[in-house]
């Protein structure tokens, strides 16, 4: 057998390369492209640099500065994990299973309100719950949101896969409406004792890393951003911006702990079986296994872990209302995991990364440098005064004034063109070449005994 080990010719290691920069660096993104966890995290060291420059381009370095690219990192930061724990267990569902749900924000809005019904102070300005410990409010979110995605899955996993996205968007749209209606709240406040609070919203129990903030311990560590510059005292860092970025560090932490669940799910026989539904359920079926049963009991997980991202996330904010969960909330869940690519869990932390800094997040911040750093015209109120300057005399500074001052909108142009552009070249993600097959082995490895030979 060639040996494993050792680093020259004669011990059975690669071949040296011929010491050039070109191959130093092509042997350096060959070791990152075959290590997940290697991709992520320089992903992750690009993005988050990208937005240091951000900072940098549009303040320049003052006292201000590490405030901002801390506040920016805390933003990026828990928009990422947020958004990648709900693609992750969007891709249990598509990506496994082959089941197109397209209900993701219905789910997160179980998972959010039965905790805040469960966990809200009774005495709540905007709605009641019942005043419970905030781990029985999170376990009984989960449950909730299994408990629904198991009464939508029954009847509906009868119907075909189009019929079934259309049966998870209505019951999604039935969830928003129904919290949505003040005489569902009066209703069971006064049979049960708490209210939902309509329109208004629910007000939510505090995140529990503020509590941290409270203790010797929180204070030492605002302290330790609190700096003398020219025997004046200077804040570095805000003490609101540390706190939520601590949440936004635990977020990441039990995002790292979703990926680590659902890849060992996906390396089961449970998962294995999850894939070759995908594949074909029919030679599912065929080798005995009860499909049916299966999606069922991995639709339940995946609505489980949907509101618990959807706790993790909307009901962090200290206030929540229906209209935070819209349909457009399960379509950006859905870009991200079209850009990382279906049936990969490193895609889907992928596409979340990219989707929310480049995307949703980077539109906004060129905006404000250009904004800074040009001195730009009043922006017209409409696209017609701003583009006849630029067809009739060639100018310019209309259209990117009013482009600027639209941004937000016009960040929606950007995303069609890049979902356009990625399914004609990259139909199936960033990392589609990386998608988990339904075998025990990776079909791709050469045969160990042939090359022995």
């Amino acid at each position: 057998m060639t040996g494993e080990s050792g680093s020259g010719p004669e011990s059975g290691g690669d071949p040296p390369g011929d010491g050039s920069i070109r191959a130093v660096f092509a042997d350096m993104f060959g070791r990152i492209e075959r290590s997940d966890v290697l991709i992520v995290a320089t992903a992750m060291v690009a993005v988050y640099t990208l937005f240091m420059i951000f900072v940098l381009l549009r303040l320049g370095i003052t006292t201000g500065t590490p405030n901002a690219i801390a506040s920016a990192w805390r933003e990026l930061t828990f928009l990422f994990a947020a958004y990648a724990m709900l693609a992750l267990a969007l891709n249990l569902h598509w990506g496994y299973t082959g089941l197109f749900n397209i209900g993701v924000a219905g789910f997160m809005a179980v998972g959010v309100y039965t905790m805040a019904l469960l966990s809200t102070s009774p005495d709540a300005v905007s709605g009641q719950g019942l005043g419970l410990p905030l781990p029985i409010g999170v376990i009984g979110g989960m449950i909730a949101a299994a408990l629904v995605g198991l009464v939508a899955a029954v009847p509906a996993l009868r119907v075909r896969a189009d019929y079934f996205a259309i049966v998870t968007l209505g019951l999604s749209e039935i969830i928003r409406l129904s919290l949505n209606s003040r005489t569902l709240s009066d209703w069971t406040r006064d049979r049960f004792g708490f209210a939902t609070g309509g329109g208004s919203g629910i007000d939510l129990p505090a995140r529990p890393t503020d509590a941290l903030f409270d203790t010797a311990a929180g204070e030492a560590l605002i302290d330790l951003f609190v700096v003398r510059i020219g025997g004046e005292e200077v804040t570095l860092v805000a003490a609101s911006v540390i706190r939520r970025f601590t949440w936004a560090l635990v977020m990441l932490g039990i995002m790292i702990g979703f990926y680590w669940l659902l890849r060992r799910i996906g390396y089961s026989p449970f998962g294995r079986v999850l894939k070759s539904i995908r594949e074909d359920e029919l030679v599912a079926q065929s080798l005995g296994k009860d499909t049916r049963i299966f999606k069922i009991k991995v639709f339940m997980l995946g609505c489980a872990l949907m509101g618990l991202g959807g706790i993790l996330w909307q009901g962090s904010q200290g206030f929540v209302s229906p209209d935070s969960f819209r349909p457009i909330v399960t379509f950006y869940v859905f870009v991200a995991v079209i850009i990382g690519g279906s049936g990969s869990n490193t895609g889907s932390v992928v596409g979340a990364l990219f989707f929310v800094s480049l995307l949703f997040l980077a539109p906004r911040r060129i905006g404000g440098i250009v904004d800074a750093r040009l001195d730009l015209i009043d922006a017209p109120g409409t696209f017609a005064g701003a583009a006849d300057p630029l067809v009739s005399v060639f100018n310019a500074e209309p259209m990117l004034a009013y482009t600027i001052d639209n941004i937000s909108a016009l960040q929606f142009i950007l995303l069609g063109i890049v979902l356009i552009l990625i399914v004609q070249n990259r139909p199936d993600g960033i990392m589609g070449h990386r998608t988990e097959t339904a075998a025990a082995v990776d079909l791709n490895r050469p045969n160990r005994g042939e090359e022995d030979e």
